[in-house]
């Protein structure tokens, strides 16, 4: 069935995912009602507001990789392009492993957000860091230590291209340091509702910091620099996000007591 067959296994995967998660709300474990909703307009903008990030990180992937690809062309040639496409494929799994540190806690968190239990966020928040420290590491230390290993799996390589990948892609993975961490927190900050945070956050390191820096840097600092733009958007983006999460979470802390 080709590139139709592709497509068709998609819309089936996400509709029987959709069929599974609906028996919840059949089975004795819903604890979920419909009830007539109240001010509805007024809680759908809010939903929308506090959600948004979530729905830019995906969306300024897209944008960033256009962006990437129409300044490596222009740069660095086509042997460089080839080489991006591993790295965005890989950087796209270190992104779903922070989506799953951040699906997983953020009902937990909201949760004892709405009840007050300020101790359980803090732990959660505790157990989170670690997991999103592991995927750090995780991602981080094959990248450098065998970088022509993604190119191996990815593609068929040139001699090349297995020449000039090394250094691209440990510098890039730089980033991977920092990724799961930033991703995160944006899902942390909606959990405790400061959804200006996680706009910040999802903006500045989607499109704002990274577009800047991917449209700047071969101009200021050579071809080879674009490379840099990344790294230097996650390290400016987590030193705002750590610096939001520790006052808000001192916040709760302060509540508490």
């Amino acid at each position: 069935m080709g590139v139709y067959g592709a497509g068709l296994a998609t819309a089936l995967g996400s509709a029987v995912s959709f069929l599974v998660m609906l028996t919840h709300f059949a089975s004795r474990k819903n604890m979920l009602r419909l009830v007539k909703p109240k001010r509805l307009a007024r809680k759908l903008w809010k939903i929308a507001v506090t959600g948004f990030s979530s729905f830019f990180v995906d969306m300024a992937m897209g944008i960033l990789t256009v962006l990437f690809n129409r300044q490596i062309m222009q740069y660095l040639g086509s042997d460089a392009l080839a080489i991006y496409g591993p790295i965005i494929n890989v950087s796209t799994f270190v992104q779903c492993c922070a989506y799953s540190v951040g699906q997983a806690s953020q009902p937990i968190i909201s949760t004892n957000f709405g009840a007050g239990k300020e101790a359980r966020i803090r732990e959660t928040l505790r157990y989170a860091l670690w997991t999103v420290v592991f995927f750090d590491v995780f991602w981080t230390a094959p990248s450098v230590a065998c970088p022509n290993l993604y190119i191996r799996i990815f593609m068929s390589p040139t001699e090349t291209i297995l020449a000039m990948a090394p250094a691209i892609i440990r510098t890039y993975a730089i980033s991977f340091l920092l990724l799961p961490f930033n991703i995160f927190s944006t899902y942390y900050f909606q959990a405790i509702l400061q959804p200006k945070a996680a706009f910040i956050v999802s903006v500045a390191r989607g499109l704002v910091i990274s577009g800047a820096l991917i449209l700047m840097l071969p101009l200021l600092a050579g071809a080879d620099s674009l490379w840099f733009a990344m790294p230097i958007t996650e390290l400016v983006t987590a030193v705002y996000a750590a610096a939001c999460i520790r006052r808000y979470t001192a916040r709760l802390d302060a509540k508490a007591a």
